[in-house]
């Protein structure tokens, strides 16, 4: 992808604090706390600092580095964007495409993996032994993936999808303590292939609460609780594993209420697109819960010692409402015109089709219906791999066609969302990202970065072996700038 040849040179720049100082040498900390804000843009930090300007966000950004061009994955969904800033690395390496792909290898869930290989891979609440209910019973292996491995029929838990580690289970062997919270048990992926990253594990599923602002700011809210119980060294109710009474090392999780609002309140019709109310008062909450989680950590006495990491997974687009219209996307399979396998579709369209051959009918059919269905590019064959996605043809979890609408279009039938994420665009990767400790001094960097960086960076504020995270080494991964 365009961000690899910057990463490639990251760790030869010299970067330097608004004063021109140089950067400091690295700092250990015995503790890291990693919080992905769904949503949260790079502009929206701006924005947010200027209405609030005695906020805690105002106040880590003045002992911390604030990465002024940092990008999440692409695609910008949730799952690969999670599993970017865990492994250092993108789709085409971890198979982390979405949380709702294809895998010509895979078989059905429960069926002893007979019939043709070829299945859909949902990372969803579809995972969930009960999804209508808050603590869900976890992952019901029997609606899983399988896949045979060794010649042995298995489940594929998602942790069992990935292809290389976590920074939870290199923390892990290493004898940390580790948590992690998300918004589905299926985010157990974070554990890593060997299925031992996470100490504890705390997955409600969002799924059981209505889509709404405020029950998204309760549901968060969950997730706050337990990030202070895990200050304490407690183990939230309905959590998987234990700490053992012991302070995390490396925790984290996400809030998912700034997802919602930008979805439903959006942004106004301005200059500079101001928040709305709505939108204004989340990020209140978000701004709130910060403040807890500074105030136990300072109790604690354990503050100086934690470096707080702030990277969002995605943002959500299109920012500028004026932008927003919204397609059916079986308007896009139906003009393919070639049999598909799998369309997985937000504000980008992610096929899979029956025959490889059928590639360039599929493009043609599509670049025919370009002005119908808004499209701004197709992503496909020799693109595909010089894009840094892979080859389709030789690894079986790679798509075959990326469609990417013009910014703005949603490829959804759904009436509830004026935004939404998983694509290219500026708004969907063009996210907030920042760290903060009071031993730093405020930066702004504005060199490219990708979320990627922060696996490496974590491992290396923890005073690990960076060169243990597998992803990282593959696509030479650099640490944050700074450090």
């Amino acid at each position: 992808m365009f961000l690899n040849s910057i990463i490639l040179g990251a760790a030869a720049l010299t970067v330097t604090g608004v004063g021109g100082s140089p950067v400091a040498k690295t700092h250990l900390f015995k503790y890291v706390a990693v919080f992905s804000v769904d949503g949260f843009h790079a502009t929206d930090v701006k924005k947010y600092v200027a209405a609030r300007p005695k906020s805690t966000i105002a106040q880590l950004l003045e002992t911390g580095y604030e990465y002024t061009n940092a990008y999440t994955s692409e695609p910008s969904d949730s799952f690969p964007g999670t599993v970017a800033q865990f492994t250092g690395a993108s789709p085409r390496t971890t198979s982390i495409f979405y949380d709702d792909s294809y895998d010509r290898t895979f078989y059905l869930p429960s069926s002893n993996c007979s019939g043709p290989p070829g299945a859909e891979v949902q990372y969803t609440e579809v995972c969930d032994y009960n999804d209508t209910l808050l603590f869900s019973g976890g992952i019901d292996p029997a609606n899983l993936p399988q896949e045979l491995v060794k010649g042995v029929c298995t489940n594929i838990y998602p942790h069992a999808r990935l292809r290389v580690n976590t920074v939870f289970e290199i923390a892990r062997a290493a004898g940390m303590v580790t948590a992690y919270t998300d918004k589905h048990p299926a985010y157990d992926v974070v554990r890593g292939p060997s299925g031992t990253g996470l100490s504890l594990g705390y997955f409600p599923e969002i799924n059981a609460i209505p889509t709404l602002v405020n029950t998204t700011i309760q549901y968060d809210g969950l997730h706050v609780s337990a990030f202070l119980d895990w200050i304490h060294g407690t183990d939230p109710a309905n959590s998987e594993g234990t700490l053992g009474g012991r302070i995390p090392n490396l925790f984290g999780g996400n809030f998912q209420a700034i997802n919602v609002a930008e979805k439903q309140d959006g942004y106004g019709n301005g200059t500079n697109k101001p928040f709305t109310p709505g939108l204004l008062a989340t990020f209140d909450f978000i701004d709130q819960s910060f403040a807890r989680i500074v105030s136990a950590l300072q109790a604690k006495n354990i503050y100086n010692e934690t470096l707080i990491v702030v990277a969002s997974k995605h943002g959500n687009a299109p920012i500028d409402p004026a932008k927003y219209a919204k397609i059916n996307p079986a308007l896009v399979t139906n003009a393919t015109g070639v049999d598909i396998l799998q369309q997985t579709s937000d504000d980008i369209a992610i096929i899979w089709l029956a025959n490889h051959n059928d590639t360039e009918k599929a493009v043609a059919n599509l670049q025919k219906q370009a002005s119908a269905l808004k499209i701004k590019n197709i992503i496909y064959g020799q693109a595909l791999i010089d894009r840094g996605f892979g080859n389709p043809l030789t690894d079986p979890a790679v798509p075959d066609i990326f469609v990417e609408p013009i910014e703005g279009i949603i490829y959804t039938t759904s009436k509830a969302k004026i935004a939404e994420h998983g694509g290219f665009h500026q708004d969907d990767r063009h996210i907030a990202c920042f760290v903060s400790n009071p031993s730093l001094q405020k930066r702004k960097i504005s060199t490219l970065t990708s979320t990627r960086q922060v696996g490496p960076t974590i491992l290396k504020a923890l005073g690990l072996n960076v060169t243990a995270l597998q992803g990282a080494q593959i696509e030479k991964t650099a640490v944050l700038h700074g450090f």
